[in-house]
């Protein structure tokens, strides 16, 4: 197994860790951890109990290398095509997942590993870690997602920078770029994302799936129609028990218990 799911209980119940596991390959990108991964991506989706997922690495001083080299050395140019599109596709299905992403990143995040890392909500990293789209070294481009996230995330002038330089970046500088969210100490990436989640749990589930699909979506269109977009999305919330709950406990001046529904 490649791929290592962790639900966690007791008050984190409801949190998933995703945990990228395969050492003697610095958890690049191959066909069964690609395979792997899609397959606990599908479980997500399908699991109301599942609030938050946590995408993480099980190999010390990396988060992901990036795409398998060895593997896609042996491949055709349509076997490579293929592959790389598998590689989109799979990144897509994580920024499409209903409830919120957040990735926690130490050590290496390079070419396709960052990739997976934009495809989140949010990102912390340890201050060791060492981000980059770097592709066009190896004469490609980023081609599971990269092209279009980061523009997205910091603008496009600068992504347009780090790409055609593909330069690599530490912490500091990826967390002033925007491209991470928060910078803690080296090895405590997980502990913060962590922390983070539980920040974000007792909050209302189908509130959270409204709110992310509410701005993902509203991002691309104008803002007439992302109003409209919200409108939408609002109304998902008001027939729901949550609601109610979330009334009756702000007039009895207690704590809230949502059940998603």
């Amino acid at each position: 197994m490649e791929i290592r799911v962790e639900a966690l209980a007791g008050a984190d119940a409801g949190i998933v860790l995703l945990g990228l596991d395969r050492p003697a390959a610095k958890n690049a990108l191959g066909r069964q951890l690609l395979a792997e991964f899609r397959q606990a991506l599908a479980g997500f989706r399908a699991d109301p109990a599942v609030r938050i997922v946590l995408a993480h690495s099980l190999v010390s001083g990396v988060f992901c290398a990036g795409a398998d080299l060895k593997e896609r050395a042996e491949m055709s140019p349509e076997e490579a095509a293929a592959f790389v599109q598998g590689l989109r596709d799979a990144f897509t299905e994580l920024e499409d997942l209903p409830m919120p992403v957040i990735a926690a990143l130490e050590g290496a995040a390079f070419g396709g590993g960052l990739e997976l890392a934009l495809a989140a909500d949010l990102r912390v990293a340890g201050s060791a870690a060492k981000l980059g789209l770097v592709e066009t070294s190896l004469a490609i481009i980023p081609g599971a997602g990269g092209t279009q996230r980061l523009p997205r995330l910091i603008g496009a002038a600068r992504a347009k920078e780090l790409i055609f330089t593909a330069r690599r970046l530490d912490a500091e500088a990826a967390g002033r770029l925007g491209i991470v969210d928060r910078v803690v100490p080296a090895g405590e990436a997980l502990a913060a994302a962590l922390e983070l989640a539980r920040e974000i749990l007792p909050n209302g589930p189908v509130a959270l799936r409204m709110a992310k699909r509410a701005v993902d979506r509203g991002m691309d269109l104008d803002r007439d129609a992302a109003l409209a977009w919200e409108r939408e999305c609002y109304a998902q919330v008001l027939p729901t028990r949550d609601r109610l709950e979330g009334l009756a406990a702000f007039r009895e001046k207690r704590k809230p218990h949502y059940r998603g529904e």
